[in-house]
């Protein structure tokens, strides 16, 4: 039988890359599915009105979510399984001739976007980010050269510096371990993004934005976080350069969780999944919201997101899924 579903505002009802076993009929509220324009990479932000069905094409295909799905107000469901949906598909031609109509659609654009792709030269950014890792690394600021080359893998694993760049990390970190102790440790996650050493400025060739964004990690690797959160805040703010925006992005949540302000934590990162559903750092940004809701005395809600993050692809030893492993086995031991 069809089970009715409630979620709250704000709430995820299912993530990019989830199995899809469901299809779901929106009986009140609104619902967003947001993806990214494959040829574009722009956000796309599609609104189900009351009525309408979603989660249609990835369950009947049994192939993964390809989009989140977040609801934007207060919202009730119908869930269906595949067959279940059949039946209903199979005795109402309305809903087949709707679902034709929104699949040929799809396949003209999608067809007409990837013709416009074939055409187009790839740009890759990575030079820039590569530079500075070196500058710093040179100038033995060995935390911040572990940040700038640990943010290069994860932006672009497979660029042109990849291999150099990990024989950087590794310097970065012998040198690290060299240095005495720098500050109490903090509580919580500590990713690679928080640099122990005290940075000098960036190399001159940087944009103001570039510039701006290195100096709120300066402010993170002194445990400063209510100023590199308001530095980072300005960055998005001004909205002058889309790969330091959306990196700056993810840096506000990590400060909001420094802060131990959790619940604006977990609502900070809701958002940005839905911005930004394949941002690099979204395994981080997962682990952060599991974090907050842990603090908060929400187990469940927590295991939840450390499966979330097991289930990812990639490297399972990478330290994420490690962070994430480590946290699920401490809440069910």
């Amino acid at each position: 039988m069809p089970k009715p579903m409630q979620f709250r505002a704000g709430s995820l009802i299912y993530f990019k890359g989830d199995p899809a076993d469901k299809v779901f009929i929106l009986q009140a509220g609104r619902v967003n599915l947001a993806y990214q324009d494959i040829e574009t990479g722009q956000d796309v932000h599609d609104m189900v009105q009351p009525g309408e069905f979603f989660g249609v094409k990835s369950a009947l295909g049994r192939y993964p979510r390809e989009e989140n799905a977040i609801a934007l107000t207060d919202t009730s469901l119908m869930a269906f399984n595949v067959p279940e949906f059949e039946a209903l598909a199979m005795s109402n031609s309305r809903i087949i001739l709707k679902m034709l109509k929104v699949f040929s659609n799809q396949l003209r654009k999608i067809h007409k976007q990837v013709s416009s792709l074939m055409a187009k030269e790839e740009q890759n950014p990575e030079a820039g980010l590569f530079s500075v890792g070196e500058y710093y690394l040179k100038s033995r600021n060995y935390g911040q050269a572990r940040y700038i080359f640990s943010r290069y893998l994860t932006y672009y694993p497979s660029g042109r510096n990849a291999a150099q760049a990990a024989n950087n990390l590794q310097q970065a970190e012998i040198g690290i371990a060299k240095l005495p102790s720098a500050g109490a440790a903090r509580g919580g996650p500590e990713p690679a993004s928080f640099a122990r050493a005290e940075a000098s400025s960036p190399p001159q060739d940087l944009t103001d934005t570039a510039k701006a964004y290195y100096d709120a990690v300066s402010l993170i690797s002194q445990q400063k976080y209510q100023q590199a959160y308001m530095s980072f805040k300005k960055i998005v703010e001004a909205d002058d350069d889309a790969e330091y925006v959306a990196k700056s992005s993810f840096e506000i949540g990590c400060c909001l969780f420094l802060l131990t302000k959790y619940e604006e934590c977990i609502s900070y990162y809701t958002k940005m999944i839905t911005k930004y559903p394949k941002h690099p750092d979204l395994a981080d940004a997962l682990f952060y919201m599991g974090q907050s809701y842990e603090k908060t005395g929400k187990k469940d809600q927590a295991m939840t997101f450390y499966k979330k993050i097991l289930s990812m692809p990639g490297e399972m030893e990478d330290g994420t899924h490690l962070k994430a492993k480590r946290a699920l086995k401490a809440l069910e031991g």
